[in-house]
């Protein structure tokens, strides 16, 4: 009997460098651990997998700070971390409406991401072991 893996479904529409750390920090340790993962990008959490994320997102009024101890830490740029989460299998999909409102096209964003409106993120979060909202 084969065994069933655990699936994880997250919905980043929130704004911020830190959210996108934070939502990339979570599905890449799940998939990690063999986890099916999906991130539903909506609203400010598309620019999260904007091909200019880099400029797009800031830290956040007083998060200042944290700039520093990323690079203290040795942290991944988003980028890398983009690359690592999509490597380690992790899936995004871009929410069509929302592309629609905010002018959106595909183009604009990086490569391998999947488009699709709620009906298919929750077609994924329904089997979902753990879910999560930034």
């Amino acid at each position: 009997m084969a065994e069933t893996k655990n699936r994880v479904a997250m919905i980043a529409s929130g704004a911020g460098l830190e959210t996108a750390y934070k939502v990339l920090n979570i599905a890449t340790a799940a998939a990690a651990s063999d986890a099916e993962v999906a991130v539903f990008c909506t609203f400010d959490g598309l620019m999260m997998i904007h091909k200019n994320a880099e400029e797009l997102l800031k830290l956040g009024p007083g998060r200042e700070q944290l700039a520093e101890g990323f690079k203290k830490a040795q942290v991944p740029s988003l980028s890398q971390m983009l690359t690592l989460a999509k490597e380690c299998g992790v899936k995004f999909i871009a929410c069509q409406m929302t592309m629609d409102v905010m002018g959106i096209e595909l183009d604009d964003l990086i490569e391998g991401i999947d488009v699709g409106g709620a009906v298919t993120f929750l077609d994924f979060a329904f089997d979902a072991n753990v879910t999560a909202t930034f």
